[in-house]
């Protein structure tokens, strides 16, 4: 108490002094008194009052107790009363028990009386029964043999409560309505063939299935009863419970995978598209059965049996298992497609369970799939494989019968343009085509393993290609009157490049939305690669038929003969000029760089003959005559390549102009003036080598050997600066094995 007092001083000091802080607050003190005053009062006039309450409270519980103690005092005499009452009444029980056997033996007997009429007309009753069976009065049928039942199941109680250890008599009545069970049984039968053609049922006769539904709920009805009874007795009648609503949903569920298997109609043997058909027939079925389900059945069942919940459960597991079952056989690649297609996008689509009649019952993002993942998994493994398979077969025959049309002896077949192709492109890309359409149809992810497989194998299928082609090539050279249309078919060859390139970027424009996948970008450079070599080598083996026969012609160059007025150039023109009519049949990038390189090797062809040492000038006016020739010749050539050119929007001029160059140093008059003509062309020709130069000099026929000298000597020591434009020509003219030093001579 001195702690909570001094406690409470130091308070009211703390108080007082948050209260007087000031001088003007000395003026309300009285004031501060007064408020403090009646704060107190007000305190103290609350805790008297809690006080009070308190004590009322406790004042009333131990009235309350009181009484309590009171009526337990009154209990213990009732009881005591009661007990002795008990004791005194045992005896008096014990001389009723005659009256009580005589109330269960008259109980038992005013059940038999009761039944005692349904007893006598039991075989009546039970012929009456069959003969509505017969008739297919199935609710009458029930009527008389619940009557039946009712009669067994009651005299049979009451034998069991009479005596539940006489098995004599329950035998005895059992026996007596022994064919019960048989009527039973039959009606049972009578219910599960219409259940088995409910959906026929349905649209035909519905009171029919209404009926067997309220028979099977009066079953269900009775045997909840029994059992209840049976919490209580013990008693349970003979063939009880019946479990007939369990029976109906099993009889729905066989009947629906019957329903399903049996619509098997082909083997693989007999047909091709066995699996589609079979596909498409449960697809219809199921599609149909559900739809009646949802619209007529659910009117004849009550609504607890969510008669449409479990039917789509029943469906949906028989589906499951058969495809499963489907799975599992040796399916071919196209049946595999089949098989998925209709199970990942078929299914849910439209077309079946997304059907706008099931909705919104049922809802397609709630199925569970047919097939697991791993199924799926494994049956697309066996896919790729086999397609793969199938791709590198297909290609392989597609290029025999390719390479079968090559030696035909008429022309290819030419395209809307006029240019020369076969048909190796075309059904190459519709084969990939296909199979590209058909996982499509399955998945997005196929669709691009397939499109990889596809470009994969086309990597490969164009190296096979570009082989086959050289030895084309080589086997004509070895006998250049065979094959017939060797040019045109070469021609055709190389137009398909350009075909396959236009339809591998058309292929993944139409396939691949969103090219992000490195592997796939990273095969187009490698087949464009194979493709232009394959197009460059086509082109360089015409070319080649070109120049072989143009050798003779070519030889000509540079000799006594075209100095005196050879027209080699002009074959040679005509030449070129009609095989080029020909190459016209080529598609432009690759014409395009044919004429360019034709262009350059005929020139080429033309500086080589210049080097060769084939004719020496003897006079200033040889050499004159000499380099106009070369002049009208080089300008000749240049009409004839413009001519060929046209069209490309290139200007190839610069080769020709080689060959006026070297005229022009020919045709110098002047000697003195020789070094520096020749140091203009190396200038601008700087793959011009020493033996060229003395070729070159040799041909001019006037230069001593101590000019030539210096001016080799001159251009050796002389810095060149090498155009970074300059596309080499001389590099590979090749001079023949005579020295730098017998060149001087």
């Amino acid at each position: 108490m001195k702690e909570t007092d001094r406690e409470a001083v130091a308070t009211a000091v703390q108080r007082v002094a948050g209260m007087l802080q000031r001088p003007d607050q000395l003026d309300k003190v009285e004031q501060y008194r007064r408020r403090e005053a009646r704060k107190k009062a007000s305190v103290e006039a609350r805790l008297k009052a809690a006080i009070q309450s308190q004590l009322d409270g406790v004042r009333t519980g131990l009235s309350q107790l009181h009484n309590a103690l009171n009526d337990v005092r009154d209990i213990q005499r009732s009881l005591a009363d009661v007990s002795k009452d008990w004791r005194q009444s045992i005896n008096t029980i014990e001389s009723l028990k005659d009256v009580k056997d005589a109330v269960v033996r008259h109980s038992q007997l005013a059940a038999a009386v009761e039944n005692l009429k349904n007893i006598f007309s039991v075989p009546e009753i039970v012929r009456e029964t069959q003969d509505l069976i017969e008739q297919g009065e199935l609710l009458q049928t029930h009527r008389k043999l619940m009557d039946l039942e009712c009669s067994r199941d009651g005299l049979m109680y009451e034998q069991y409560r009479m005596d539940s250890g006489n098995t004599r008599d329950m035998t005895l009545i059992h026996g007596y309505f022994g064919s019960t069970q048989g009527l039973s049984d039959e009606l049972a039968k009578q219910l599960w063939m219409v259940l088995q053609r409910s959906l026929v049922t349905v649209r035909r006769d519905p009171t029919l299935l209404v009926s067997v539904v309220r028979i099977i709920e009066r079953e269900e009805k009775i045997d909840r009863r029994i059992l209840d009874r049976k919490k209580q007795t013990g008693f349970v009648p003979p063939g009880r419970p019946k479990n007939w609503k369990e029976k109906m949903f099993a009889i729905l569920d066989r009947t629906v995978t019957t329903r399903i298997e049996g619509t098997q109609a082909d083997t693989r043997e007999s047909d091709k598209m066995w699996l589609v058909r079979h596909l498409e027939i449960i697809r219809k079925y199921v599609l149909d059965d559900l739809i009646v389900a949802k619209n007529l059945m659910v009117q004849c069942f009550p609504p607890h049996y969510e008669i449409f919940r479990n039917l789509l459960k029943m469906y949906h597991q028989a589906l499951s298992t058969r495809m499963q079952e489907l799975a599992s056989e040796d399916l071919e690649a196209n049946e595999i497609v089949s098989l998925l297609t209709w199970v990942l996008n078929t299914y849910t689509s439209t077309e079946m369970m997304g059907n706008v009649e099931l909705a919104p019952e049922v809802d397609v993002s709630a199925l569970e799939p047919l097939l697991s993942p791993n199924v799926v998994s494994e049956l697309l493994d066996t896919y790729m494989s086999t397609l793969t398979s199938n791709i590198i077969a297909w290609l392989r025959k597609a290029l025999e019968t390719d390479k079968k049309d090559w030696m035909k002896e008429t022309e290819p077949e030419a395209d809307q343009d006029g240019y020369y192709q076969t048909t190796l492109p075309a059904i190459v890309f519709q084969m990939f085509e296909q199979n590209l359409q058909v996982a499509a149809q399955i998945s997005e992810d196929l669709k691009t393993k397939v499109l990889v497989l596809c470009l994969q194998q086309m990597n490969s299928f164009l190296s096979r290609y570009k082989d086959e082609a050289q030895l084309y090539k080589e086997e004509h050279l070895r006998n250049r009157q065979h094959p017939h249309c060797y040019v045109q078919y070469m021609i055709a060859i190389i137009n398909n490049c350009q075909t396959f390139k236009e339809s591998i970027v058309s292929l993944k424009r139409k396939y691949l939305k969103n090219e992000v996948e490195e592997g796939i970008s990273l095969s187009q450079p490698s087949m464009d690669g194979i493709l232009d070599t394959i197009a460059k080598e086509g082109c360089g083996s015409l070319l080649e038929e070109v120049f072989l026969d143009l050798e003779q012609h070519l030889s000509e160059l540079m000799t006594k003969k075209w100095l005196l007025g050879s027209n080699a150039v002009d074959i040679i023109c005509v030449t070129v000029e009609d095989y080029f009519n020909d190459f016209a049949k080529i598609k432009k990038p690759y014409k395009k760089r044919m004429t360019a390189e034709a262009h350059r090797r005929v020139v080429v062809e033309y500086l080589r003959a210049v080097m060769q040492k084939r004719i020496s000038f003897r006079s200033a006016e040889e050499r004159k005559e000499g380099a106009e020739r070369m002049v009208r010749e080089a300008e000749q050539l240049r009409f004839l390549f413009r001519k060929l050119a046209s069209g490309f929007g290139e200007d190839a001029d610069g080769y020709c102009d080689t060959i006026i160059a070297i005229a022009e140093v020919i045709k110098l008059t002047d000697p003195s003036l020789l070094y520096l003509e020749v140091s203009t062309l190396v200038s601008k020709y700087p793959d011009l080598r020493d033996d060229h130069i003395g070729a070159l000099l040799a041909l001019r026929g006037d230069a001593s050997r101590d000019m030539k000298q210096t001016i080799i000597e001159s251009l050796e020591q002389g810095p060149t600066q090498v155009n970074p434009n300059y596309v080499p020509i001389f590099k590979e003219i090749v001079v023949p094995s005579l020295n730098v030093a017998k060149l001087l001579k």
